[in-house]
């Protein structure tokens, strides 16, 4: 199970309700997932500053609910910036970050330019950057379709970057290859062949969290469990 502890697209800190303490005693493997404003690669001080504290913010509180790991998007810098400069702000991120005992599982994103995480040759030099460190990868099928990265062989390049795939984002896309738009669709119903999304799924051999509309995740779950 993976849900947020707030607002996704808002700054106040995380809240863990009675419900999120139930999920802990249980046998529900637990992953927390970062509010979508956090950006610790801007150059911009004002998003910069708030989104690390923020970000340890929540992975205590991931701590708290013994999650397996707190996914965050990789972020982007400003028009102009050098991309180096995120990547280097990345690297701080873990070089300021006391001992904690959640993973981050730093996401790839659909879209922009200027993004720390889309591209793989963007996601390689922030690994080279955060060398040293023990970060995490969650792969999203969606993200990875409409970035223009190729779902064939996605595994095994992820792979020899990182080393590591720790979750999968299951999410059939809306949008055609390398549209960068991130809207994710009920599998089988968007533009990726069924067949490339359970490929990655079987090479990743990761948990499986699958982030398609409300309406149709059943359906989704039961298409997986059926295949995989």
């Amino acid at each position: 199970m993976q849900f947020f502890l707030g607002d996704p697209q808002g700054w106040k800190g995380p809240v863990i309700g009675e419900g999120a303490r139930q999920i802990k005693d249980s046998d529900v493997a637990v992953y927390v997932h970062a509010p979508y404003v956090i950006n610790v690669a801007t150059a911009n001080n004002r998003v910069r500053i708030p989104s690390r504290k923020l970000l340890g913010a929540h992975l205590a509180a991931a701590a708290e609910l013994g999650a397996r790991g707190l996914i965050v998007h990789g972020g982007h810098v400003g028009a102009g910036d050098d991309p180096q400069t995120g990547f280097d702000n990345w690297r701080k991120v873990f070089e300021r970050l006391e001992g904690h005992d959640v993973p981050v599982l730093i996401e790839n994103t659909a879209g922009g330019g200027n993004a720390m995480a889309r591209k793989l040759e963007r996601i390689s030099r922030l690994w080279d950057a955060l060398d040293g460190f023990d970060v995490g990868f969650c792969l999203d099928t969606c993200h990875a379709h409409a970035g223009g990265e190729d779902l064939a062989d996605v595994v095994e390049r992820i792979m020899a970057i990182t080393g590591r795939i720790d979750l999968i984002h299951c999410n059939d896309s809306r949008d055609a290859f390398d549209s960068g738009a991130d809207r994710h669709a009920s599998l089988g119903a968007g533009t990726i062949d069924p067949e490339l999304i359970l490929g990655v799924c079987r090479a990743a051999g990761a948990p499986i969290v699958v982030e398609t509309p409300a309406d149709g995740q059943a359906q989704d779950i039961a298409f997986l469990r059926s295949k995989l």
